[in-house]
């Protein structure tokens, strides 16, 4: 018998659930707003009949102007971590989009304000169009040797929304035409389990398994009513490769300054690029076909938190286009690693608090419950190695009924505890003890 993989097992299972659990997928959709449309995976897709637009390729340097703001605020907001840090702004963007098209009021208003957006048209537009663009980027490159490289570089949407809950038509269109996204009905209510496997499994599957876990067991419930996704991936070969026979062991400074040996790569680089500035120098390598890089930023001595705080301010676009075109003699520690960070409260920190409070606004969604964001959830992948990056990135917004009453504390009786028994008059002891070990 062929062995299973982990994501056919999960894929089998939440399927297998769903099939059970969804014998009506759209009671609860109206029939003027909603078209049923085709079945993925064996989940009814509840969407509009528009088609993809091509975007605005007019607001496309806005929309950038507002991804790299967004970035700057999350890393600003971030850096303290102790540890590896990633993030994709363009992943956070793209789902903080699809969800803001649903979003009035106030918290539309704070929303807008942490993606650096009044114009939501223009917001749609310029995403879609930029989306679009960097799509085109891949496939097959020839570098300037001659020699042919293929690069893979993916970016979907997906909606998956209670079947129960009757969904506005606008909203919809929207997603449907400016993301590509139509609605996946999933009955969270009953089945929030198989719905969180098929959502990962999604993922996982426009991730090529690189993001396998995004939403962890038991962040969804019985009162989730939406989750929006987006997924990246990226897999490009460098323009000019290490030759792996030049890598050796090399000492890496970690955060408190001992050394620690860790497998570096050396080449002379050609067609590099090279810029400096106030306590960093900035190294740029092309990816096969000249069209993507990555800029390796190295801070001076001591003065890492001077250039986090310079990211951190929003003068990243000044500091990439100090680059210039140079040779450069590089030596580069390979690495890979993956990070996970929940962003509510670091988002809700930079301007959108009433998006998580019960007083959220999101009526553009649908008009049959309040809703209010419960958590939004993001993960990275990066490898880098001799022959180039694979990187993916996942986030999620996770959608509830504000119904739905959060504890206001939690408490996990682990240790021994003492106890009393009495009337709640007087608060007479009827019975008091200890408890050191509940077998007795």
């Amino acid at each position: 018998m062929t062995e299973l993989t982990r994501r056919d097992l999960m894929r089998g299972l939440s399927l297998a659930v769903l099939a059970v659990a969804a014998a009506d997928l759209l009671g609860g959709c109206s029939g003027d707003d909603k078209d049923e449309g085709d079945s993925v995976d064996g989940i009814t897709l509840v969407s509009s009949d528009e088609d993809r637009a091509e975007g605005d390729s007019g607001a496309v340097p806005a929309v950038v102007g507002s991804i790299q703001a967004l970035g700057a605020g999350l890393y600003r907001k971030l850096r303290g971590q102790p540890g590896n840090l990633a993030l994709s702004p363009f992943s956070v963007a793209l789902a903080l989009a699809l969800t803001v098209n649903g979003a009035k009021g106030a918290t539309l208003e704070e929303m807008q304000t942490v993606l650096s957006t009044r114009d939501l048209h223009e917001l749609n537009g310029g995403l879609n169009s930029l989306t679009r663009h960097l799509e085109s980027l891949a496939g097959k490159q020839e570098r300037r040797d001659g020699s042919e490289a293929t690069i893979a570089l993916d970016s979907a949407n997906a909606i998956f929304g209670e079947q129960t809950e009757t969904w506005e038509r606008g909203f919809l269109d929207t997603l449907a035409r400016e993301y590509g996204a139509g609605l996946q009905a999933v009955d969270f209510k009953s089945a929030a389990e198989a719905a969180r496997l098929r959502i990962n499994d999604w993922v996982a599957g426009r991730t090529h398994d690189r993001i396998e876990d995004l939403i962890a067991e038991g962040v969804l419930d019985t009162f989730t009513r939406l989750v929006l996704v987006n997924a990246l991936y990226l897999k490009a070969p460098w323009e000019e490769p290490f030759n792996d026979r030049a890598t050796q062991a090399k000492p890496f400074h970690v955060a408190d300054g001992s050394p620690v040996a860790v497998p570096t790569m050396r080449a002379m680089l050609g067609r590099a690029g090279y810029g400096h500035g106030d306590g960093w120098q900035a190294v740029r390598l092309a990816y096969a076909g000249n069209e993507l890089a990555m800029t390796v930023l190295l801070p001076d001595q001591d003065r890492l938190a001077d250039l986090e705080a310079t990211i951190g301010s929003g003068d990243l676009p000044s500091v990439l286009a100090s680059v210039e075109p140079a040779s450069v003699d590089l030596s580069l520690p390979r690495w890979t690693f993956r990070t996970q960070a929940p962003l509510g409260d670091t988002l809700a920190s930079l301007g959108m608090p009433t998006a998580f409070t019960d007083g959220a606004d999101f009526s553009a969604m649908t008009a049959d419950e309040p809703l209010q964001i419960a958590a939004v959830l993001h993960q990275v992948f990066i490898a880098v190695d001799e022959d180039g990056t694979e990187a993916a990135a996942a986030t999620a917004v996770v959608i509830r009924a504000t119904s739905a009453r959060f504890p206001d504390r939690t408490v996990v009786v682990d240790r021994p505890f003492l106890f009393v028994i009495h009337d709640v008059a007087h608060g007479t002891p009827l019975f008091v003890g200890r408890v050191s070990d509940p077998r007795g």
